[in-house]
């Protein structure tokens, strides 16, 4: 949903234009923003609720566990059909297709709070790094040669160019499933377009900035336990909203750790719900920080840089 007339792929050079706003990309972004206020005009019933609070918490899960800890980080392996799974749960979420998302994310950690950053909030403030950047000409495309281990795959290449079928198929389901509630069920008071507002365009929006806030806040406010090479904080309300991210700090200094709560109070349901899927199979060989992370003092951080590929296939491979 966070979408230009035609975005392509570029290489780093083309990364030098400039940051101003892309205006196509901000009526798409700004139309999430007016729809979903358009939503309450249609109501609202306990199953547009639901359907609200279920789409949220699963794509941001694809957010959390697929585009950032799986593809970007390569902290745990998995199945290539649980990948493209995961992959499209993360596109369904509107921000953008998986090689586009983990490529600016692995620059960001490769220069994080510099003036080659992405979304340095210290430097250009905090809505930019909330949200302006994503709006910029500059980041439309992306660097083609950080996300080599990811572009191997035909069908990753494929979502990230036609990524809007995700939350487009979606409107389509809650649309469905709204209009069978409406004929079926009419006492629930529930509508088609009920479904489709406050299960895609509010959640979406929510969506939006509930994970700009790792951007922002969590680079802002908190506190940091490790001294790492940038600004990030471990801000224990931002983790909460984004099942377990707000442990930033944590995430900065080991960026290879599944887990980013490293103690039992840092609330961690990303990592929580990966583990239950380790239990089946889903996934596996999840890492975990170092014994090093709870010393005191913790060895300095290593120079920034993105993990090497780490492909999926069979467990115990």
């Amino acid at each position: 949903m966070i979408e230009t007339a035609a975005r392509k792929e570029i290489d780093s050079d083309a990364l030098e234009q400039s940051d101003r706003v892309d205006f196509l990309r901000s009526y798409a972004f700004m139309g999430v923003h007016i729809l979903a206020l358009a939503s309450l005009f249609t109501g609202v019933s306990v199953a547009a609720v639901v359907a609200m609070l279920i789409t949220f918490w699963v794509r941001l899960f694809g957010i959390t566990a697929g585009y950032h800890r799986y593809f970007s980080h390569r902290s745990f392996k998995t199945s290539r059909v649980f990948q493209f799974a995961l992959a499209w749960l993360g596109a369904s979420a509107g921000q953008n297709g998986p090689l586009w998302w983990v490529s600016h994310h692995r620059h960001h950690h490769r220069h994080a709070d510099t003036g080659d950053d992405v979304h340095p909030p210290g430097l250009k403030g905090f809505w930019w790094a909330h949200a302006g950047w994503i709006l910029s000409r500059r980041y439309d495309g992306y660097d083609k040669s950080l996300v080599r281990d990811l572009r191997r795959f035909p069908e990753l290449r494929l979502l990230d160019q036609l990524h809007m079928l995700a939350p487009l198929s979606l409107g389509v389901v809650l649309f469905a499933v709204g209009w069978w509630l409406e004929v079926a069920f009419p006492a629930l008071g529930t509508t088609r377009w009920q479904m489709v507002g406050w299960g895609l365009f509010v959640s979406t929006m929510l969506l939006y900035h509930v994970t700009f806030l790792v951007n922002s806040v969590a680079h802002m406010w908190g506190r940091r336990r490790y001294a790492t090479n940038d600004q990030s904080r471990n801000n224990w309300w931002v983790a909460l909203a984004t099942l377990g991210e707000g442990w930033h700090n944590n995430h900065h200094r080991y960026p290879s750790s599944e887990r980013q709560g490293f103690y039992w109070w840092e609330l961690d349901v990303t990592h929580y719900v990966l583990k239950a899927m380790e239990r089946f199979r889903l996934v596996w060989d999840l890492r975990v920080p170092p014994a090093t992370a709870y010393r005191k003092k913790s060895p300095p951080s290593p120079p920034p840089s993105h993990l090497p590929p780490s492909a999926p296939g069979r467990p115990g491979t």
